[in-house]
């Protein structure tokens, strides 16, 4: 909305100084146009807002000017707020009590009837970021870590990783910290790389300082990184016959997979190709799916399946029939 759009231009200002069109454009996701078309809105509307010329010029608010009523909260922001934080991360990086206080402070802001509205709402959401199968991740020197974050000091650790020699001494600049399905990921230079904050094994916080480079985004490596996992894990491609059933239980990027590329077979069941990481993985997570999945490629894969299913059914005293050829499969 336009009225949403011309507070937001007077808060960056705000809170921000000289900012140019172009960057108004980008925070707010619109054109440059829009922009010159809010602030003669803006002007029209009486705002003491300044445009100057030149290469470092920009729009400004007058010197000393501040809309106080602006920060009033609307009652879908205050939700936000509201159900944004999170009180057990805030515990884990030893901030929990500060969060209280905030959230304390900030309800007692809210008018009366936005407050109570705010209360039922908490009253009626909980948050619980780990997934129900997720191992409980003992990190001790979480806190530690999240404080040198905040301080920009260098971190002396002792770490543990999967591949020999597998304890290691680093010199860590922490960049950041994210908290991943449970678990806590600290980003740290040079580099950047990331670690497993319940992998560290030892730790010391050192005086040394250090500048994290002007380029660098959380947010961005943080993405960067997550696609670049998902690509190291695609180590192949599995074609697949499998049932409606079965089809329910896939998640993640085999459920986004099964939807691209399935299609239904006279039987009822849904050829697919799903992405595997290995012929390992790939057996172990397929054995989960019992006899609602067939594999028909790779014939290693579909091997691998078929001994073990003998195997098992010789440990119950069962004799299971020939497994049918992936070529008996096709149409």
């Amino acid at each position: 909305m336009k009225s949403s759009r011309l507070i937001s231009i007077l808060l960056l200002l705000q809170t921000r100084g000289r900012m140019t069109a172009a960057q108004l454009a980008d925070e707010l996701e619109v054109s440059v146009r829009t922009v010159y078309r809010d602030v003669e809105s803006l002007h029209a509307a009486g705002v003491p807002l300044y445009g100057d010329a030149g290469h470092s010029g920009g729009y400004r608010l007058l010197a000393g000017h501040r809309f106080s009523r602006l920060t009033d909260l609307y009652t879908g922001e205050a939700e936000a707020l509201f159900l944004a934080g999170i009180p057990g991360a805030a515990a884990e990086l030893g901030l929990g009590a500060h969060f209280v206080d905030a959230q304390l402070k900030l309800r007692a802001s809210l008018p009366t009837p936005l407050r109570d509205h705010v209360d039922r709402l908490r009253a009626r959401f909980h948050i619980d970021a780990p997934g129900w199968y997720a191992e409980d991740t003992d990190a001790p020197f979480l806190s530690q870590v999240a404080e040198a974050v905040r301080a920009g000091r260098v971190l002396a650790a002792r770490y543990r990783r999967w591949k020999e020699p597998t304890d290691v001494d680093r010199r860590l600049e922490p960049y950041g910290l994210v908290l991943k399905a449970g678990r806590w990921y600290l980003v740290a230079g040079p580099g950047p790389r990331t670690y497993r904050v319940d992998q560290i094994l030892e730790l010391d916080v050192t005086d040394d300082e250090f500048d994290i480079p002007e380029d660098f985004s959380l947010t961005d490596y943080w993405s960067a990184h997550q696609l670049a996992f998902r690509t190291r894990l695609h180590g192949g491609d599995a074609v697949v016959l499998i049932t409606p059933e079965g089809a329910k239980r896939l998640t993640g990027d085999a459920a986004r997979a099964l939807a691209a590329t399935g299609a239904p077979e006279p039987d009822g069941r849904i050829r697919a190709t799903l992405p595997i990481e290995s012929l390992a993985h790939a057996h172990h997570t397929f054995l989960g799916l019992g006899a609602e999945l067939e594999v028909l490629e790779p014939v290693e894969l579909r091997d691998l399946l078929a001994e073990t299913v003998s195997r098992l059914a010789a440990r119950y005293g069962v004799t299971p029939g020939p497994p049918p050829t992936p070529a008996s499969r096709r149409p």
